[in-house]
């Protein structure tokens, strides 16, 4: 509920108190965006903002998970911002600063704390949330890839690649029995000593989420476009090219970088890595299991 406070002090030199009118405090609305079972939380008076991110975010709210992170989201005008700036990512005095032309926002790795402010809309938020996922994942064996991913029969395959390779077609020939985790950016990180992707909601050119769900990664295959179907297993430096290329990394940060190309050799060793060469035919999916 909202809080009304009434503010007042005395006239000078009078007995009556002036009036004043009520401060209203609008209510703290929470949304909670778990991916990757590492929950982050937004914080915000904005009930516009606050619905947007609830419509947004539909499959992966969870309001009982123990958040990683916590932003206060503060709403200002579009002219507060520098529209046409580009990206900017880096550490201040060991906090995170970031910048781009819609938002702006900081965050303390040590209290697991942050702010964003930003104009009244969901993408904002979520590119934040995609910059902070990359950030926890270099340090937990993990990382966001471009790639298009499934489940089926419970083991998840990931279709890697830059734009226009074929992940959102991979994604639309998807057979009714395949759980589709994202058809644009795809979550890895290890449980348990074993590679496991996520759903995640970044939507790509379907323009829809993934589902909530995880399995094991059977493997990994670099798309290429082609007039039949041929799988080639990729040797461990050509693997780790592969994924260091597509892996999603918004810092220039030499520590967290080594960390990520560790994670990418660790990948390249412990799960199958092809080249997928294939046509646009649902069969493709029946080739790579």
């Amino acid at each position: 509920m909202g809080l009304t406070r009434s503010l007042s002090g005395r006239l000078a030199g009078s007995g009556r108190r002036p009036y004043t009118p009520a401060v209203i405090v609008s209510p703290s609305l929470d949304v909670v965006v778990d991916v990757g079972d590492m929950a982050v939380r937004f914080v915000t008076t904005d009930a516009h903002l606050a619905d947007l991110l609830q419509r947004r975010y539909a499959g992966f709210l969870n309001r009982s998970a123990t958040s990683v992170y916590e932003f206060e989201v503060s709403i200002v005008p579009p002219g507060h911002l520098a529209v046409d700036a580009d990206l900017d990512v880096r550490i201040v005095a060991g906090c995170w600063s970031l910048e781009r032309g819609d938002f702006r926002a900081g965050w303390n790795p040590r209290t697991r704390r942050g702010w964003i402010q930003q104009t009244v809309n969901p993408y904002s938020a979520d590119s934040v949330l995609r910059i902070v996922h990359t950030l926890l994942l270099a340090s937990r064996s993990g990382f966001l890839l471009h790639a298009a991913s499934g489940v089926r029969a419970g083991r998840a395959s990931i279709f890697t690649g830059p734009s226009g390779m074929g992940k959102t077609t991979i994604a639309r020939l998807a057979p009714t029995d395949v759980t589709l985790l994202s058809d644009e950016i795809s979550y890895v990180r290890k449980v348990d000593g074993a590679y496991v992707a996520f759903g995640t909601p970044f939507a790509g050119e379907l323009l829809a989420s993934g589902e909530a769900v995880s399995a094991p990664v059977a493997a990994i295959y670099q798309l290429a476009w082609g007039d039949h179907y041929q799988l080639d297993r990729l040797g461990a430096t050509d693997a780790v090219r592969a994924l260091m290329k597509n892996i999603l990394f918004f810092v220039d940060d030499t520590e967290l970088a080594d960390q990520l190309l560790q994670t990418a050799c660790d990948v390249a060793a412990s799960v199958p890595v092809y080249r997928l060469t294939f046509a646009p035919d649902t069969a493709v999916w029946d080739a790579v299991a």
